[in-house]
């Protein structure tokens, strides 16, 4: 992603967890809310254009989730007022909100956090590997990859050094 990427993303969450404080004396509760990898119409497009691989780095569009996914993570947060509190002044990730409130996307599939160790092998450590390599990781590799989550301090430290 970009510096305005980043800085949006940061301004969105303190925007969430700021109104959380100045709103909760009149009952209103926000979020932060992160989808993952969406399909959106414009992500579609460059995909049909053959830009896609190029733009995203590689990232396989078809995993992705379908706009509707965050669409209902807002009706799940809605309906639940106890959850919505518990939740209000937070970032909240769209997939892991689906896990533990039992919703899944349009297609049926429950797409994994963009936390989760299953999400960031395959999109970015694997790809580089197997280039690096020249040769496909093992199925016993890219298949076994478990669902944990990192914690959200493990993205806040800025990209990782550069290889010599």
């Amino acid at each position: 992603f970009n510096t305005a990427y980043g800085v949006g993303k940061a301004a969105t969450d303190r925007l969430a967890s700021d109104m959380h404080v100045q709103l909760k004396p009149h009952g209103v509760d926000t979020v932060a809310l992160y989808p993952g990898l969406v399909r959106t119409e414009g992500n579609l497009e460059m995909e049909r254009r053959g830009e896609w691989a190029a733009a995203s780095g590689g990232m396989d569009l078809a995993q992705g989730e379908t706009p509707a996914f965050s669409g209902r993570a807002v009706v799940a947060l809605a309906s639940d007022p106890v959850m919505m509190e518990k939740e209000s002044g937070k970032v909240v990730v769209v997939a892991e909100l689906a896990k533990q409130l039992g919703f899944a996307d349009a297609d049926g599939r429950q797409p994994d956090s963009i936390r989760s160790l299953r999400f960031i092998l395959p999109n970015f450590v694997f790809p580089q590997i197997e280039k690096e390599s020249g040769k496909p990781l093992p199925d016993w590799v890219t298949g076994n990859v478990p669902d944990f989550l990192l914690p959200w301090d493990v993205f806040g430290g800025g990209p990782p050094p550069a290889a010599d």
